[in-house]
């Protein structure tokens, strides 16, 4: 895609939500089905993923682990901004690498020792890139993708998040 296409593509959005805001407020909705053992079903667009215990925690490997998933939609997410914002800015980029790296402490999600957080102490994005660009439109590119990826935005400024229950009869 080309610069001009992006930009057709998205001016009528644009101005739509400078029009009307609310217009731009979407809910995104994932759901899984908790399966036998361990594990659970969630829908990935046309595929279904299915997630378990990661070997560290019991797991015997044969499942996603949710971790890997969460850093997998990071680089998803980061990988399709950086794209998005080099063709707008038509900062060349021929082709690279999205890598994203999370340290954990499966103590923490074992409920062994108190000291150990849950979740990631630290995740580390990196972009390999094979351009002609100068080494300031690669930091443009890379500072815009930081400012503009969903994912990574929300893990840096972690939104309100409530969590609810219901239950049927069995």
């Amino acid at each position: 895609m080309r610069a001009e296409e992006l930009r057709s593509l998205q001016a009528p959005l644009k101005e739509r939500y400078r029009e009307d805001p609310g217009a731009a407020e979407v809910t995104l909705t994932a759901s899984g089905n908790l399966d036998e053992g361990i594990s659970c079903s969630v829908r990935t667009g046309a595929a279904v993923a299915a997630a378990g215990l990661h070997p560290a925690t019991g797991g015997d490997g044969s499942l996603l682990c949710s971790g890997d998933m969460l850093l997998e939609a990071l680089v998803a997410c980061a990988g399709v901004t950086l794209r998005a914002v080099s063709t707008a800015l038509e900062i060349p980029v021929e082709s690279g690498t999205v890598t994203a790296d999370g340290d954990l402490d499966f103590r923490g999600t074992l409920g062994v020792g108190d000291d150990a957080p849950v979740g990631f102490r630290s995740i580390r994005l990196r972009f390999d890139l094979v351009s002609a660009a100068s080494r300031e439109q690669l930091e443009t590119l890379v500072r815009l993708t930081e400012r503009y990826c969903v994912v990574l935005q929300t893990l840096t400024a972690a939104p309100e998040l409530t969590t609810s229950f219901g239950s049927s009869a069995t």
